[in-house]
């Protein structure tokens, strides 16, 4: 591995990269597959925003936000994701760990969640898979770009955080109705 692969900057851009396309790909999934756009914001799921809302418009955006502090946090363990035996699959098992079983909040979906919440089960489990396609994406999206670096990965990598970040932008546009659709 190149030492400039390594540097603060490129792994910034690639765990923020791989981070906002791999979230976004799950939820797209979850939303088709578990119709969140039925059950979010109404009964027992009545905490969270609709499907509809303006900050759900603009999460995928703000996933670049998150994926650059994710970034920060993961920087100083690099080497041990990236140059060991297995570091994928202690990468992998880290993010779910810490994302699953070690939650600080009771949050639905979480072990913590099954818990202290009064949320039935079936909608702990309802999340699962999308988290385990995005820890799937994401690990291996980040493994391979930095066991095989391209340019191509850089370019692919920019043109699909650019369409993200549009499209979440049009989003947030039309929800507030500054776009109209018809």
């Amino acid at each position: 591995m190149k030492k400039n692969e390594f540097n603060l900057r490129t792994f910034i851009w690639r765990i923020t990269a791989s981070h906002t396309v791999a979230y976004v790909i799950a939820g797209i999934f979850a939303l088709k597959v578990f119709r969140y756009d039925e059950i979010f914001g109404a009964g027992t799921l009545s905490f969270m925003r609709p499907t509809n809302s303006v900050w759900v418009a603009a999460g995928p955006g703000l996933q670049v936000i998150r994926g650059v502090l994710l970034a920060f946090f993961l920087f100083p363990f690099r080497t041990i994701f990236f140059e060991t035996k297995n570091g994928w699959i202690k990468f992998w098992f880290l993010l779910f760990g810490l994302s699953f079983f070690l939650t600080i909040s009771a949050a639905p979906g979480s072990f913590e969640g099954f818990i202290y919440t009064t949320i039935p089960m079936k909608y702990h489990f309802l999340g699962i898979p999308e988290v385990l396609l995005y820890l799937t994406l994401f690990t291996s999206f980040i493994w391979y770009w930095y066991k095989k670096p391209r340019k191509i990965f850089n370019i692919i990598s920019i043109v699909l955080v650019s369409l993200i970040l549009f499209m979440s932008l049009m989003g947030v546009l039309t929800t507030v109705g500054i776009i109209e659709t018809h």
